[in-house]
């Protein structure tokens, strides 16, 4: 991974979290769960390994302060986050839930 990659969630529909869980599993990771709550935010860090992100409901925005840029993830959105690449985030209104994988 080079920059991060959003994938959007092409179906009107809504995935499960089973769904998600195994499209991440299917590439053969680990995933895991975790949430916040409405208007949570973490500050600018960043983390040595590559990152697969699934929002399986709820919604966040990852903002990338040296690219100039904020990625809006809702349910069924993918990030593909490289490593050391710097973001902050600001949990969405109703408040996220993900699924997430460390990649190499």
């Amino acid at each position: 991974m080079s920059a991060p990659l959003v994938t959007p969630w092409a179906d009107p529909v809504p995935p499960t979290r089973s769904t998600l869980w195994q499209r991440i599993a299917d590439e053969g990771l680990s995933p895991y769960a975790w949430s916040n709550g409405p208007h949570d935010i973490y500050h600018a860090h960043l983390h040595s390994y590559n990152k697969v992100i699934y929002v399986v409901q709820g919604s966040i925005t990852f903002g990338l302060p040296e690219l100039g840029k904020e990625l809006t993830l809702k349910a069924g959105d993918r990030l593909d986050l490289p490593a050391d690449t710097v973001h902050d985030a600001v949990v969405g209104a109703q408040g996220v839930v993900c699924l997430e994988a460390h990649k190499d």
